[in-house]
């Protein structure tokens, strides 16, 4: 499996987020507590945000993240008000650059950590799915690029949570016509470079980690005298793989079966079902 982070807030250098914190997420790379395995390094990928283009930027490389020096460069050199970041632990499929996350379509990025279960068996049926004007965009061939473009299909740039609903509907319908017990194993981050939808769920009902940040101005009250949270606004949130560091009251785990929605204004947790498409 994988660990990832979504970062929302005021702009922040990536090297404050990325390499920073006592259990960063260059430290999980080598040394994950909660993920399926300890090690993630099948490859890795950053997308960040900026003013001055209509695309997120994104970097992706197959080698492990705690010893590339272009993502160490970068992250000394560029500040975004919202990036992603994933470390891949491969659950099958190849170890090349166009596998890593996150993966990129227009203003939009999508990452995820889990699997669908013997997804051999029901590729071919759920790649038909896609939209036929988006299907030579799948670059890759993992399970979680053809799950976003489903997504995409499905109506991502008018409902984002439905969209990822009617995916995880297919999901399930496709691998139970196969006999496959639990199809789908989740967390899920995506963007359109404004909100962040963060989707934790499994067809098992145990889904992998998923934790987010408390607010901001709680945290100042809990701890006044860290630097940190004073340079930032009460908008900054972050949703994890597993936990940054030990601060006590800072982390909060999503509830299963749910997703939240960090945005300008009042953020929400709410419950996920999967649809019908």
């Amino acid at each position: 499996m994988c660990r990832w982070l979504a970062y929302s807030g005021s702009p922040l250098l990536l090297d404050t987020i990325l390499y920073k914190p006592a259990h960063s997420l260059i430290d999980q790379s080598l040394h994950s507590r909660m993920g399926v395995e300890t090690t993630n390094g099948d490859g890795f990928g950053v997308g960040w945000y900026t003013d001055h283009a209509d695309t997120p930027a994104v970097l992706r490389d197959v080698g492990p993240a705690w010893n590339n020096r272009n993502l160490r460069e970068i992250a000394d050199h560029v500040e975004s008000p919202l990036f992603f970041a994933h470390i891949r632990a491969s659950t099958g499929t190849a170890v090349q650059q166009t596998n890593c996350h996150p993966f990129r379509h227009g203003r939009w990025l999508w990452m995820h950590n889990g699997a669908i279960a013997d997804f051999h068996l029901i590729r071919r049926e759920l790649c038909l799915l896609v939209d036929p004007a988006l299907f030579f965009d799948i670059e890759g061939t993992t399970d979680s690029e053809v799950m976003f473009y489903l997504a995409i299909t499905f109506g991502l740039d008018q409902d984002p949570p439905g969209a990822v609903a009617r995916m995880a509907g297919v999901v399930e319908h496709a691998g139970r016509e196969r006999g496959v017990e639990f199809p789908l194993q989740m967390t899920v981050a995506v963007s359109d470079g404004e909100s962040v939808w963060a989707f934790r769920y499994s067809s098992q009902g145990k889904s992998r980690s998923l934790f987010y940040s408390s607010r901001v101005d709680s945290l100042r009250k809990l701890h006044p005298d860290m630097a940190f949270l004073q340079g930032v606004s009460d908008e900054t949130r972050l949703v994890v793989s597993e936990p940054l560091g030990d601060l006590p009251g800072a982390w909060n785990e999503v509830p299963e079966s749910s997703y939240g929605v960090v945005r300008p204004g009042a953020d929400a947790l709410l419950p996920f079902t999967p649809q019908a498409a």
